[in-house]
């Protein structure tokens, strides 16, 4: 099962008494702050307690090559993020959640 964007703003819009238009934007809001972080040059780590962390790395330029012509080409250097699941999260997963399953089934 797929859960979108639309399927959160849903939920957020019952569970707060929001009309759908205050929940996109709320939800907009958190993720344009969240893009704005992630990119600043001086960031490194954004961390979330109780769900996890996002990590930004800097890789290095470096050889390659092209799978469909063998051709040898530079990847050139990038920033990169990862995300490492928080503890309380990683349980959950494991476990499951008797909450998150209510939510599934109202869906």
């Amino acid at each position: 099962m797929t859960i979108t964007k639309a399927d959160i703003l849903d939920d957020v819009s019952e569970k707060f008494g929001l009309e759908p238009k205050e929940s996109k934007d709320l939800l907009e809001l958190f993720f344009e702050e969240i893009r704005c972080i992630l990119g600043d040059e001086e960031c490194s780590e954004l961390k979330f307690s109780g769900f996890g962390n996002f990590n930004l790395r800097d890789k290095k330029a470096r050889p390659g090559r092209n799978p469909k012509t063998g051709e040898d080409v530079l990847i050139k250097k990038r920033r990169v993020v990862t995300f490492h699941a928080g503890l309380k999260l990683k349980t959950l997963i494991e476990n499951g959640n008797e909450k998150c399953s209510k939510l599934k089934n109202n869906q």
